[in-house]
């Protein structure tokens, strides 16, 4: 039996679902994955855990702030 990452989605999320997922890959790796959460089967994003961490920070210090 293969392993499936465990997705989880922000509680900041719309009712109608429109958000991301993230999990980690399964793989013991430390890399996290990343994918629509409304079209879960079109693939997904794959980053390494220094670019996750560095993603991160960006966030909370507001780097992404339209």
């Amino acid at each position: 039996m293969t392993s499936q990452p465990q997705w989880k989605k922000s509680s900041f999320s719309n009712p109608n679902g429109d958000c991301v997922e993230f999990a980690p890959a399964v793989d013991g790796s430390g890399d996290v994955l990343v994918r629509h959460s409304k079209r879960p089967d079109e693939g997904m994003i794959r980053y390494t855990a220094d670019e996750w961490r560095a993603f991160v920070a960006g966030v909370k210090v507001g780097e992404f702030d339209l």
